[in-house]
């Protein structure tokens, strides 16, 4: 399953030539001891990179451990593959991910079963260690025209049953996921006069935006949710997985350097969605550095 796309923006480059470098540098790094520096990754979407380098620093911050950075990795399995050899020692995972991506288990959409399926497959397959999620959850979600939503008195995905004729726009991977538009409509029994028209992520929201269409597939912290005035619709009969972020240690990290495990705890449960999608629009939007987003967010936080 692909990896599911995010905004970059100036990120896109860099996104390139750091992945070209964790490609070169996987077999000079040695696994976790005493004697080695701590190696955190990052996907190659905004959100991503923000999480790593608020572990980053707050690792930096609290042991004084020397802290390289692996940002921008691309996908799923690529910063999965660094973290099971050795190359990285902690990134942001998403369980909702390892869930489907990583182990090929069905989709569930309660996030109470989720985490620990995940937590105990991967103990048990190689001995990585999931923490405690950060707060917010960045699933699938359809959203509207604020205003246009209002208007129909539309709030509910189970409220498009009533509105047929709406016109969808999805990211292409949306069209054909199981948990995307073929499991939504059998989920909530919806139909439409039209078929969705596939989008590239990025063009989707400009599109509902200009009422070009009228409901895109989104995700819930997303920047753009707010930077167009959307809504979100509400998941009134629970379809979506959850995605909730979450530090991945890799094999024996959490055993041999529990100062790490101890580190990273008290950012459990801290990020709403809200502010997950306000950080990323300070990147995303804003064309800040995501090093100095993670830590302005870290100093209000005395963390």
């Amino acid at each position: 399953m692909s990896e599911r796309a995010r905004g970059l923006g100036g990120l896109a480059l860099i996104a390139v030539v750091a992945t070209l470098a964790l490609a070169l540098s996987i077999a000079g790094v040695r696994r976790l001891d005493s004697g080695t520096s701590i190696v955190i990754g990052s996907k190659a979407f905004s959100e991503s990179w923000i999480l790593a380098e608020i572990y980053a620093q707050r690792i930096e911050r609290v042991t004084g451990a020397p802290v390289r950075r692996r940002h921008a990795l691309g996908g799923t399995l690529l910063a999965f593959e660094g973290l099971r050899g050795g190359s990285l020692h902690v990134y942001p995972e998403y369980t909702g991910t390892g869930l489907v991506s990583i182990l090929g288990e069905p989709v569930s959409s309660e996030p109470s079963q989720v985490l620990p399926r995940v937590r105990a497959a991967f103990a048990r397959r190689w001995n990585m260690t999931w923490l405690a999620p950060q707060g917010f959850n960045n699933t699938y979600a359809l959203a509207m025209r604020r205003e246009h939503a209002q208007g129909l008195g539309v709030t509910r995905v189970s409220d498009l049953r009533s509105h047929p004729t709406l016109l969808l726009g999805f990211a292409t991977e949306f069209v054909a996921r199981d948990d995307g538009w073929p499991g939504l409509t059998q989920h909530y029994g919806l139909a439409s006069s039209a078929a969705p028209k596939a989008m590239e992520a990025g063009l989707m929201y400009q599109a509902v935006a200009a009422g070009e269409v009228d409901v895109i597939s989104a995700y819930a912290t997303d920047a753009r949710i707010d930077k167009f005035e959307l809504v979100l619709l509400e998941d009134d009969l629970s379809f979506f997985p959850p995605y909730q972020a979450t530090p991945l240690l890799g094999p024996g990290v959490a055993q041999a350097h529990p100062e790490l495990v101890e580190a990273l705890a008290p950012l459990a449960g801290l990020l709403t969605d809200a502010e997950m999608r306000r950080l990323n629009a300070e990147v995303d939007v804003h064309r800040k550095d995501p090093a100095e987003v993670a830590r302005v967010y870290l100093d209000t936080l005395g963390l």
